[in-house]
């Protein structure tokens, strides 16, 4: 199946349906008045999020989707039936954004979640409506009223736990596979990994969710080499997992190279935590390992720690594990805390 993340799509809510213009003609009722009913609503626009899936391949086929029309009112006082909602079902993570692409409308983050994005008309009065002392057989109905409509942008930001970064051809997808039971592309060459991919990893009983993104290059957030417009779906990870291909010569330019384009991305990706971790040291002498571990340190700067690891050998792996996970737990902890924290009134005698 194709991943999608991105679809601009058209909405429209239905009409309502016009009310009527009847008279009760009935034997033995000389003045029946007035019993034209009411029109129907139309339908109305929902977007809900469901459980399984995990792409918006279901919105590249079909751009367009309009509310049916409420029916029209009848004689006799019978209203007409409201028109069928359209429900857009997306997975979860889909944030549903207006047409200038900067406007957030919602952003569906729970299984269940239903939000209505348009309103379909109301109906039409009929002329039963609009009988009075003074107008005893009124000759006129109200129309329905219009549908809403609009263009949207829906989409898609993975929910992961931990992300991947790297440039391409850094293990990152060797990670994935070494870690869960995620099967992705593997090969020798860069760019193996066109679209982002999901694992869940268990450690100590403890379980999280990795995302691996396809690798950057110097110049992404310009649009170079497949872009950056992957990085929104670690935007939502409680911590980054930075690996740098220890076999390249200067692992320093590829760490800066990487940190440049997060923080061109922004959305607060420069400030997550960050594991960086020396990848591929089974392929290294241990003099070249040390040299590379001490030019990376350098790099990073502010006393932080590099971890030798190989997502070939295991080397390092579990360890690392383990700090993504105690980094999830301290982020959730945290957040939690903030949430049952007390509000602060202001002074109190």
């Amino acid at each position: 199946m194709k991943f999608l993340d991105q679809a601009k799509i058209y909405i429209r809510s239905g009409d309502g349906g016009a009310g009527a213009v009847s008279f009760l003609r009935e034997k033995f009722k000389e003045f029946g008045g007035p019993d034209g009913g009411d029109g129907g609503r139309g339908g109305d626009i929902v977007v809900e999020c469901c459980e399984g899936l995990n792409t918006l391949i279901d919105f590249r086929f079909q751009q367009h989707f309009k509310g049916k029309t409420g029916m029209h009112g009848m004689g006799r006082n019978r209203h007409g039936f409201n028109g069928d909602d359209v429900i857009l079902k997306v997975p979860v993570g889909t944030q549903i954004i207006d047409e200038d692409e900067e406007t957030l409308i919602a952003d569906m983050t729970e299984v269940g979640q239903r939000i209505v994005l348009i309103k379909g008309g109301n109906g039409g009065f009929g002329n039963a409506h609009f009988k009075t002392a003074t107008n005893r057989a009124p000759r006129h109905a109200n129309p329905g009223q219009e549908g809403e409509e609009r263009w949207i942008w829906l989409r898609l930001k993975l929910i992961a736990d931990a992300g991947l970064v790297g440039l391409p051809n850094a293990g990152k997808s060797t990670f994935l596979a070494a870690t869960s039971a995620a099967k992705p592309k593997i090969a020798d060459y860069p760019f193996t990994t066109l679209t982002p991919g999901l694992g869940v990893v268990s450690v100590d009983a403890r379980t999280f969710v990795l995302a691996d993104i396809p690798g950057l290059i110097e110049g992404a957030s310009e649009g170079l080499g497949l872009g950056d417009r992957f990085l929104g779906h670690v935007e939502r990870c409680r911590t980054l997992i930075h690996l740098v291909d220890g076999t390249q010569d200067d692992v320093a330019e590829a760490y800066h190279i990487i940190r440049g384009e997060l923080e061109a991305y922004g959305a607060g990706l420069e400030d997550k935590p960050e594991i960086l971790c020396l990848n591929k040291c089974d392929a290294l002498s241990d003099e070249d390992r040390k040299e590379k571990v001490k030019a990376l340190k350098k790099a990073a700067g502010r006393g932080k720690k590099v971890y030798e690891i190989s997502g070939v050998t295991g080397l390092g792996v579990t360890t690392i594990l383990h700090l993504v996970a105690d980094a999830i737990a301290a982020a959730n902890a945290e957040e939690k805390a903030a949430l049952n924290a007390p509000e602060d009134d202001g002074w109190r005698p």
